[in-house]
């Protein structure tokens, strides 16, 4: 903890803070004090434990994710109250582990928004890589009914399946991009040059004509 209090910066804060994140440190440095700690499970729940930003991260990044159970990473996920060690928890820690799609079905329908994004997380990841078994007709279906009013780390996971949709699968395709186009979601999200835009629309068109050559 004294070390990772020795990497704050003011002006890392400064610019994390802006987008709802608590810390101060460099993620470059976090991710090389990781690599000299090594997979530490152990160290990992105490870093959990701090209820520490950085302290969080940097439990993500040297724990195994197949040792946690699927209750303590239900509750993980609960805790997790920052945009960055939510984002890092779903992405290096639950997508790893054997528990991921119990979670996923159990998550998706959660009243907690952000627990509910997690879901939709999982799903993206579950069309992009073993879409076997899922119902995309009916992830439509809700993505239509639900994804315009929905909260917006809700609604950012939602557009991200959708987008997924509609880039992997040539069937949904055109069903996708024309409901990103009625709904509007991100439509005029500020995107930096060279960057693609993630409304959805613009998404499924760039990356399906990257993978078209």
């Amino acid at each position: 903890m004294a070390e990772l209090a020795g990497l704050e910066d003011p002006k890392v804060r400064a610019v994390n803070e802006r987008h709802g994140d608590d810390h101060g440190v460099n993620l470059g440095r976090l991710r090389a004090l990781a690599k000299r700690l090594r997979t530490q499970q152990e160290l990992a729940r105490q870093l959990w434990g701090t209820d520490d930003t950085a302290a969080r991260l940097l439990a993500v990044l040297v724990c195994r994710p197949k040792e946690f159970g699927r209750d303590e990473l239900d509750a993980m996920v609960r805790e997790a109250r920052t945009p960055k060690v939510h984002d890092w928890l779903v992405n290096y820690v639950v997508k790893k582990s054997p528990h991921a799609e119990e979670l996923r079905l159990a998550w998706s329908a959660d009243p907690d928004p952000v627990v509910a994004s997690s879901g939709w997380a999982l799903t993206t990841e579950r069309v992009a890589k073993r879409p076997e078994g899922l119902d995309l007709g009916g992830l439509l279906d809700t993505v239509e009914a639900e994804m315009k009013d929905a909260p917006d780390r809700l609604q950012w996971a939602m557009n991200h399946c959708l987008a997924r949709i509609g880039i992997d699968h040539a069937e949904y395709r055109a069903r996708a991009i024309d409901i990103g186009e009625r709904l509007e979601v991100l439509k005029d999200y500020p995107t930096p040059p060279g960057c693609t835009s993630p409304f959805a629309p613009v998404w499924i068109t760039e990356l399906v004509r990257r993978k078209q050559g």
